[in-house]
């Protein structure tokens, strides 16, 4: 029988560390052709989009499934065995934020200057909160800075950052004075213009635009991407789809497909992340379908051991 895999069941299998590790074993076997990823698909009901990420890695397939709607976002995850036969629904809206996270983490870590230890961070809904836990295991950053519209939410998000981290968060007077002389940034917003300008961005920057994987939206304008001397991406195809950030450079005549590259390459090697350390680097964080599938099917090995979920009454 399938097993129904809870909030809490994802939470006590699932740690920052383990999706760190799987994101960067799928990001290679992405590399090599041993696993496919496909784009989001998108089907809208005129109240509600339904958004679809399928993905195939080490045997098992699945997708992640979510609507958005008049009451909020739900996620789920389904995986599958090597036989087609369901192995687990899982709630995945924890799982979301770890593994996008994770993403960031991935690409700091491959990307971004190795003494890097300064993070500035524009956003601070739930998703940022991954975002600086990912990036704090992989450079030794002791100092952030974060910036976010509404004063009460920035400044109880540093305190929450503080606590989690165990080293200062501090609020910054605006986006600017986040951004300037840091050596890590990452915008987690839902702008539909951008909140950063690439003439904020010292040499050796490395940025993680990672809240928005919509068309017409754009976290970082268009001199942030003309001055990347490496820009990455997850999916190519599904980034000429909805990289709002990339798809405005590119109409502004500051970027073409031409320069994009995979960060599953960059992971694997093939490709470098910079090749000095005055290079600006850019990762444009979408989601796709194999961080979810890789995480998913470790928490499912986990629950399985720990004998952790329900099972659901019908045969997979």
């Amino acid at each position: 029988m399938p097993l129904y895999l809870t909030e809490a069941d994802v939470a006590a299998t699932l740690s920052m560390h383990d999706a760190l590790r799987l994101l960067d074993a799928a990001a290679r076997k992405i590399a090599d052709g041993t696993a496919m990823n496909a784009p989001r698909q998108r089907v809208n009901s005129g109240a509600a989009v339904l958004q679809v990420l399928p993905a195939a890695l080490d045997g098992r397939v699945g997708h992640k499934t979510y609507t958005v709607g008049p009451r909020g976002a739900r996620f789920w995850v389904t995986l599958y065995s090597p036989l087609g036969e369901m192995l687990a629904l899982i709630e995945a809206n924890g799982l979301g934020q770890t593994r996008t996270g994770a993403a960031s983490g991935v690409a700091t870590r491959s990307m971004a200057r190795a003494d890097a230890r300064s993070l500035g961070v524009i956003g601070t809904g739930f998703q940022a909160h991954t975002q600086i836990e990912a990036i704090c295991a992989v450079r030794p950053i002791d100092e952030i800075r974060v910036w976010g519209r509404d004063p009460q939410r920035l400044n109880a998000f540093c305190a929450q950052a503080a606590a989690r981290l165990d080293r200062p968060a501090d609020a910054a007077a605006g986006a600017r004075e986040a951004v300037e002389g840091a050596d890590v940034v990452v915008t987690m917003t839902s702008a539909t213009t951008p909140v950063v300008s690439g003439t904020w961005l010292q040499a050796g920057t490395h940025v993680n635009a990672a809240g928005s994987n919509r068309a017409h939206a754009a976290e970082i304008d268009a001199d942030t991407v003309r001055r990347a001397a490496v820009v990455a991406v997850e999916d190519v195809a599904q980034a000429k789809v909805e990289a709002g950030d990339l798809l405005a450079a590119e109409a502004a005549g500051a970027f073409h497909w031409a320069q994009a590259v995979r960060l599953a390459d960059i992971v694997a090697g093939s490709v470098p992340g910079r090749s000095d350390d005055t290079q600006i680097t850019l990762f444009e964080s979408l989601g796709v379908g194999i961080w979810d599938i890789a995480v998913a099917s470790h928490i499912y090995d986990r629950c399985v051991e720990r004998n952790l979920g329900a099972q659901l009454p019908f045969p997979g």
